[in-house]
């Protein structure tokens, strides 16, 4: 697996995993922070059974 920030090889059995290091993981959490990353659009949940649905018939 690649590091998402610096691509280099990262080892499942790592600690900071799915990143190299713990600089590549606070890079990561900056971006976050400052808003660098966001969700798009809202996730469409409506092929999902609601609470009120009746899954007897």
């Amino acid at each position: 697996m690649k590091c998402p920030i610096c691509k280099k090889d990262v080892t499942l059995d790592n600690p900071e995993m799915p990143f190299c290091s713990e600089r590549c993981r606070l890079i990561d959490l900056g971006n976050w922070a400052s808003e660098k990353y966001v969700i798009s659009a809202p996730a469409d949940l409506s092929h999902l059974p609601g609470p009120d649905d009746d899954e007897d018939n």
